[in-house]
């Protein structure tokens, strides 16, 4: 986050890991001093978000309207600002910027942006998660149809007027998910929890129309039981440093017959995981 000039969002992790019990104090004291240097050299980002704001929401009337006036004001003072938005999105790193730049091309009245953004979906291999933030950005823009694309090994085919633009766009069964590891982290590893909601949200965009992603919703518990229980695993792993899946299985009722599937959602996990710590 502070590499990405995300300091509000730091401040707030920061601010729930000193709410949170059973760690070493001087991670406390640690914690607490970067919180202290935050706050003083970012102050109008040191106020914490609303539970309201806290996840990005689809834009209302009002605001979609503010940003296009907003954006169209920009071409009117530089000719050549779409050029600019569309090179710092296909020629940089994923980055809070880079995001900020496709919200941007949402609103800009320019049909040809359409092919140009599906053809570089199709031929350039990807972030996965800029991916999707561009196929959200081809919704925003009201495009109809289907895009071609490969995610990770897969070819995959996605219906843009389907792709959700925030959180509760996404079929019950993701929330579901979710919600299995919250019945059993939320009051005893609120830690685990938060770090799990965080993970889920960005696997799941980078997923979006896959194989694993498709096999999420096909509305038996078993298989909500099986991604949540591979979630808790991986992320339980990843802050403790080793597995405890003997402990944490028969918490999600997973028996020997569903063994299989649910070491393939926790390799799905790993790997994702390991791909960010690569990036």
């Amino acid at each position: 986050m502070l590499e990405n000039e995300r300091y509000g969002e730091a401040m707030e992790v920061l601010r729930f890991l000193l709410k949170c019990g059973g760690q070493n104090e001087r991670h406390y004291e640690e914690w607490n001093s970067l919180l202290d240097w935050l706050e003083a050299a970012f102050p109008e980002q040191a106020v914490p978000r609303s539970v309201n704001e806290a996840e990005p929401e689809e834009d209302d009337p009002d605001e979609a309207d503010m940003a296009r006036q907003m954006v169209r004001d920009k071409v009117a003072q530089d000719a050549g600002y779409a050029d600019k938005l569309l090179a710092s999105v296909m020629n940089g790193p994923l980055t809070e910027q880079t995001i900020l730049a496709l919200e941007q091309l949402a609103y800009l009245d320019r049909p040809e942006i359409d092919a140009i953004l599906v053809e570089w979906l199709h031929d350039t291999p990807l972030h996965p998660l800029l991916q999707f933030r561009v196929l959200q950005t081809l919704r925003r823009r009201g495009m109809e149809g289907h895009v071609s694309l490969h995610r990770g090994q897969e070819a995959v085919e996605i219906e843009i007027d389907t792709v959700p633009l925030d959180p509760g766009g996404f079929p019950d069964a993701i929330t579901r998910i979710l919600e299995r590891v919250a019945d059993q982290t939320e009051v005893h590893e609120p830690t685990l929890f938060y770090f799990a909601q965080e993970l889920w949200s960005q696997f799941i965009m980078a997923i979006y129309g896959t194989e694993d992603y498709h096999s999420m919703l096909d509305e038996e518990e078993s298989t909500l039981d099986i991604w949540g229980a591979a979630l808790h695993d991986i992320v339980s792993e990843s802050l403790k440093g080793f597995r405890n899946e003997e402990e944490i299985r028969p918490l999600y009722g997973i028996t020997d017959t569903m063994r299989f599937r649910y070491e393939g959602a926790y390799r799905s996990l790993k790997q994702f995981v390991a791909a960010g710590v690569e990036d």
